[in-house]
């Protein structure tokens, strides 16, 4: 669906002036946008995953951990899928309010794509060097984005989302380094070229969400702090973009309609882009990838 024709529907809980900002800039952040209720249900259930984590030692296809992950001192990197972990990570990503944000973007037409949660813990919890997400799962269109919600306040400190502005409209970038390995991030020769100087950092208090383009480059500090940083994030795509990869094709609520169904026309991205590899053996995440990429 073009973007006038998004624009032309009256939004349900976005204002016009941000939905013109967000095909402009390609990312919003809105602060305080999901309830108090929402914030308790969704961190009681994430205090208990913690806590379940406490009895691994090593990541498996539930948990990503941190290296001196520790029953004394938990330290995740991912909780994978959690939509597919606890009815509440469900009901919050299938029904909940970061559906209508979805809706007022993609239009009224939309499939949820997957979800994680990303933790960073205090006093150096990994960064996420700059990346695209398109290269992980590419679309037959530009129209994926990616919704997060801080779970607890988050500083500038603490490695909040960092965005380059604009970057959604500009070229794809190699997520492989030159001897064909794939590495999750851009190469630092493409990197070299941009001015992150212009980078806007999406810190906000609990609730806050924050949202992005699946073109948008992007990535995060390490957490400097002694606070967690805790992220849900939920991906949706339009309901005319057609999944190319098998990154999420094992999850059972992956391309679901959770508002309207399949449209009759639809509209193809033009832009190249590479292939990224072969998901279907298994995926760990952002963090493990762009680790051993520096390990190597």
């Amino acid at each position: 669906m073009k973007k006038d024709e998004i624009l032309s529907i009256q939004p349900k809980v976005l204002t016009q002036e941000q939905r013109l900002n967000y095909f402009e800039n390609g990312y919003l952040a809105l602060e305080k946008f999901v309830s108090d209720d929402w914030l308790t249900r969704l961190n009681d259930v994430t205090a208990e995953f913690i806590d379940e984590s406490r009895k691994m030692t090593a990541s498996d296809g539930k948990f990503d951990l941190e290296p001196d992950h520790n029953a004394d001192s938990p330290r995740l990197r991912r909780l994978m899928a959690p939509v597919e972990q606890h009815p509440v990570y469900r009901e919050f990503g299938l029904e909940g309010p970061l559906v209508d944000i979805a809706e007022d973007l993609l239009g009224p037409n939309v499939k949820y794509h997957h979800s994680k949660l990303n933790f960073k813990w205090s006093d150096g919890g990994e960064e996420v060097k700059w990346h695209q997400d398109v290269p992980f799962w590419p679309h037959s269109n530009a129209a994926p984005l990616t919704i997060g919600l801080y779970l607890a306040d988050v500083d500038d400190e603490m490695g909040p989302l960092g965005v380059l502005p604009g970057s959604h409209l500009g070229p794809f970038y190699s997520h492989y380094n030159d001897r064909g390995e794939w590495t999750g991030a851009l190469r630092d020769e493409d990197a070299n070229k941009l001015d992150f100087s212009k980078a806007e950092y999406l810190s906000g208090p609990a609730g806050s969400v924050t949202i992005h383009n699946s073109w948008m480059i992007h990535g995060s500090v390490p957490n400097n702090s002694p606070r967690s940083r805790n992220l849900l994030l939920h991906t949706y795509s339009a309901g005319d973009s057609i999944p190319l990869s098998t990154l999420v094709a094992a999850y059972p609520h992956s391309d679901k309609f959770v508002r309207g169904s399949m449209p009759v026309k639809m509209e193809l991205e033009q832009r190249p882009f590479e292939m990224p590899p072969d998901w279907s053996g298994g995926y760990t995440s952002i963090f493990d990838l762009q680790q051993k990429e520096l390990e190597s």
